[in-house]
């Protein structure tokens, strides 16, 4: 139905950057919201930042706004997440999500029904 990939995982050195993608194919909804999550090793999933198809308005995790910056190109179907001053504790795998028909932002994992398969960002020391 829909199918979601994260790019742009990798290493970098704490204080460094790192930009990720989320392209989206198949079926087209007429709005959605898309997220992203992540999850480090032992941890549960944690909300990051989540943007609206329609409107671009931005919900972020509070202790991450300032350093990640989310955004969306609607004629790609791409969303982005830009991470600046990237510290050891934000190493997990990051997931986008998307939920269908919403408009109304949430950083419940319940709210969104398409995961992709992650992308790995690991920060050193």
């Amino acid at each position: 139905q829909v199918q979601l990939v994260e790019s742009g995982g990798g290493w970098v050195q704490a204080g460094g950057s790192l930009r990720l993608s989320c392209a989206a194919s198949g079926r087209t909804f007429s709005d959605y919201i898309m997220g992203w999550f992540r999850q480090a090793p032992g941890k549960e999933r944690e909300f990051v930042t989540a943007i609206s198809r329609s409107s671009g308005s931005t919900l972020y995790a509070a202790s991450l706004k300032g350093r990640f910056t989310i955004s969306r190109d609607n004629a790609k179907n791409t969303v982005y997440l830009q991470m600046n001053s990237l510290k050891p504790e934000d190493t997990a795998d990051y997931y986008c999500a998307v939920g269908p028909g919403r408009r109304l932002l949430s950083s419940t994992h319940t709210s969104y029904d398409y995961w992709g398969q992650g992308t790995q960002v690991t920060v050193s020391s």
